[in-house]
């Protein structure tokens, strides 16, 4: 796993697809306990919500063997990683579980091919839990759950709506 800039990240994927099939990306939203999941569509347009993993300090095997079967099942070139910064734009504290994460994945060698990087995920948490409240989840296994793969959809949506207005040829036939 290789650490890029938002915008480089992008344009690999736009430039590794083939024809037959697209390169996306995979969003994550990454708790102590859960790491919710969302993958782009194959015309990296839109953020479509996964599942999640259940994420404890002896399962970093089988969930890079997870991320390993969600990249070749999906075509994924690589990870957008939701990233905690505070509204300065400096590393929160919440940040370590983040920089964890990526540090034990890339120990395990098993996701080599794959490049990541870190998205702002400030409030996306907060904005989903507002959009479930009418919900009335009983079960707060469920909600968190939910909330964790409905905030993954939000970092990668935020990513994709920025990078398509930066770096994507302004082309109208192709919305």
């Amino acid at each position: 796993m290789r650490l890029l800039q938002a915008e480089e990240l992008f344009r690999k994927v736009l430039d590794g697809g083939s024809k037959a099939k697209a390169a996306r990306l995979l969003g994550l939203d990454v708790g102590s306990k859960y790491v919710g999941l969302a993958v782009s569509d194959e015309k990296n347009r839109i953020a479509l919500p996964l599942s999640v993993l259940s994420r404890t300090k002896t399962n970093i095997n089988l969930m890079a063997d997870d991320f390993k079967t969600l990249a070749s099942k999906y075509s994924l070139a690589g990870f957008v990683v939701g990233y905690p910064f505070n509204l300065h734009g400096q590393h929160s504290p919440d940040a370590v579980q983040v920089r964890l994460l990526a540090g034990e994945l890339y120990k395990t060698g098993k996701l080599d091919d794959l490049c990541y990087t870190y998205w702002d995920e400030n409030f996306t948490s907060k904005c989903v839990e507002a959009l479930l409240h009418p919900l009335n989840l009983k079960n707060r296994d469920e909600a968190k759950t939910m909330t964790d793969k409905f905030a993954a959809v939000c970092i990668l949506q935020g990513y994709l709506d920025n990078m398509n207005r930066k770096l994507r040829p302004t082309d109208k036939s192709d919305t």
